[in-house]
């Protein structure tokens, strides 16, 4: 049972989404009987610090871009020191990290986007496996929660396997289950919280969008300077103007970084969502109202 692995009473786990899934939105999941987890995104020291103490003594965990911790290894230390429950690798190889990890007491969760990566991921041992589909907000791969989680869940053996990828109510936590799910890690709907670090506007466009106006791009990793690292793999976002002029000339975007860098920053000072970016899964549908963390949680699981 991924209750007794994780050490919570409720089958869920919030996402570590960069930079919006904080300290006290972590706190207000695990209080509601999930586990919490920060997002460290590009992995800000002072940041992971911050919302450690925003935790309040809370018992969370930390989720990382493996790609991105490969970069500045310490901090994984420096995240280790505040003792985290758990600790979410997502996007790369895990083996370097894995050993300390466990030794430090903190769990070890790695998110997989397909069988290959999964089966790198499990010859590390860990406690639970993810498995997220291409409905994810944020980066992701390239296949649907509801094919690959069954063939996931077959070659896991006895490691659990959560759910991640359009799950936003609780008939989506009730068919991951139904395929073999032991719980479910759920992002975009806790973005739209009142505890999320989400901007005001961007909570209201993710209750407003429908997920027929979501798009998986790599524009805004190349306008942000971040293509080199994602290598390609998309995000799902909002569709604004800034997807419906760039996304299918990325070449002529990397040729305007400078210009559409500057302006794009710009944009996300003034909080214009028209050009900024706003990750969210195509669960947005099922997205009516900006709620207290726990309440999601009791719609979601009871």
């Amino acid at each position: 049972m991924i209750t007794a692995v994780l050490g919570i009473q409720k089958p869920l786990v919030l996402a570590p989404m960069g930079f919006v899934s904080g300290g006290a939105l972590a706190a207000a999941v695990t209080g509601s009987g999930g586990l919490g987890l920060i997002g460290a995104g590009y992995g800000d020291p002072e940041w992971v610090r911050r919302e450690f103490e925003r935790a309040n003594g809370a018992r969370v965990g930390i989720g990382f871009i493996t790609w991105s911790l490969a970069k500045q290894p310490a901090l994984l230390d420096f995240a280790l020191a505040r003792k985290p429950a758990a600790v979410m690798l997502s996007f790369g190889d895990p083996a370097p990290f894995a050993a300390r990890i466990k030794a430090s007491g903190a769990k070890l969760i790695c998110q997989v986007q397909d069988l290959a990566s999964a089966r790198q991921a499990l010859a590390t041992k860990p406690d639970v496996l993810v498995a997220q589909g291409t409905e994810a907000g944020g980066h992701g791969g390239a296949r649907s929660l509801f094919a690959l989680l069954p063939a996931v869940k077959d070659i896991a053996d006895q490691t659990p396997v959560l759910a991640a990828g359009g799950i936003a109510d609780r008939r989506g936590v009730e068919g991951a289950m139904a395929l073999g799910a032991a719980g479910v890690l759920v992002g975009t709907r806790f973005s739209a919280s009142d505890e999320a670090l989400t901007a005001r506007r961007a909570k209201q466009r993710i209750v407003q969008m429908s997920g027929d106006k979501t798009v998986r791009t790599t524009v805004f990793d190349v306008v942000r300077g971040y293509d080199a690292g994602w290598g390609g793999l998309t995000g799902r976002a909002l569709r604004n103007r800034f997807t419906d002029t760039w996304h299918g000339r990325e070449q002529d975007l990397i040729a305007a970084r400078e210009l559409e860098e500057r302006k794009y920053w710009q944009a996300v000072e003034r909080e214009d969502f028209d050009t900024a970016l706003v990750f969210a899964g195509e669960s947005v549908d099922l997205i009516d109202s900006v709620l207290p963390a726990a309440e999601i949680v009791r719609r979601l699981v009871g």
